[in-house]
């Protein structure tokens, strides 16, 4: 265990019924004068983008819609909206979508300048600072990309993922609402549960775990064993759908608190070489990661006891 931690998360982050309504508030404390709206054709094809926007358009606030971006997009992909975000001089940027989606918001947040791009931030992710505000809304309750410092692109000319982590990418606020994945498809539901259950263990059992790292670490875990069957089955739990995405919240938190030490075939946000070294499905990955979580995990055996 690490004997000197620290805690970093988003500024503030609201949950819980109707939280969405926020949204006008965010906006008239930072005076927000040009929105851009990070997104992609799937959650507008889902009808989720509506809800946020209907708060957007009530504020009166000029807006633009960047959606064009594909599910793993390449650090090329990104840099389009990014590059699209700077020329419409955004003053605020909202994401709403997946861990790839806030990802690219993320970035966007600390690129509002010509002097470098996302490629230049492989090799030297620490000289970007933040730019402007970001408002991260998740429409899944797995990645927990809302928490941390992280933003994973593909490289195709090395065909792996590249994780960029900068803590200048955190979020400022964030807006956990259950009617934005009410209607998430079951499979996706468990999938991206898996996901976070999968960024608990490996943030309890890694070897940089730590105090804070440790009670999100296992918040996040109870959260998700007693809530992910409901969440899962029936479309009205909303507060089980609640408490998962709090939970992918609390997991996120404790990536950006202890990071993790299985890095190699570890899922999602946490290792960036999986999805590509290893075509596999999220949760096929996920599955593998015991044996390889005991070899590598802290050497503290009560870890795996707690557990």
């Amino acid at each position: 265990m690490l004997t000197k931690y620290n805690l970093k998360m988003p500024h503030a982050v609201f949950s819980g019924e109707d939280a969405l309504e926020k949204i006008c508030d965010i906006f008239a404390e930072n005076h927000v004068k040009r929105l851009a709206v990070f997104s992609d054709k799937g959650i507008e094809g889902a009808g989720l983008l509506d809800f946020p926007m209907a708060r957007v358009k009530a504020s009166g606030v000029a807006y633009t819609v960047l959606d064009d971006l594909p599910a793993e997009p390449s650090y090329m992909e990104a840099q389009k909206l990014v590059d699209q975000c700077k020329e419409y001089g955004a003053d605020f940027i909202m994401a709403v979508g997946g861990g790839s989606v806030q990802d690219t918001a993320k970035l966007a947040s600390i690129l509002m300048t010509d002097e470098y791009g996302i490629k230049e931030l492989l090799d030297e992710p620490g000289r970007a600072k933040k730019c402007i505000k970001t408002l991260m809304i998740p429409t899944t309750a797995g990645t927990g990309s809302e928490a941390t410092p992280n933003a994973i692109v593909a490289v195709p000319e090395k065909q792996l993922k590249v994780g960029i982590v900068n803590t200048n990418m955190i979020a400022d606020y964030v807006i956990l609402d259950a009617v934005m994945i009410k209607k998430l498809p079951r499979k996706i539901a468990a999938a991206t549960g898996v996901d976070a259950l999968a960024h608990a263990i490996e943030c309890w059992t890694s070897n940089k775990a730590n105090p804070f790292s440790d009670i999100f670490a296992m918040q996040a875990l109870d959260m998700i064993l007693n809530n992910i069957e409901r969440a899962c089955d029936d479309p009205e739990a909303m507060d089980a759908k609640n408490k998962m995405q709090i939970a992918s919240f609390y997991a996120g938190v404790a990536i950006t608190a202890s990071g993790t030490t299985c890095w190699p075939l570890s899922c999602g946000s946490t290792s960036p070489p999986a999805g590509s070294a290893w075509p596999r499905p999220m949760t096929a990955v996920c599955g593998a990661m015991p044996r390889l979580w005991r070899r590598r995990a802290r050497p503290s055996s009560p870890s795996w006891r707690a557990l």
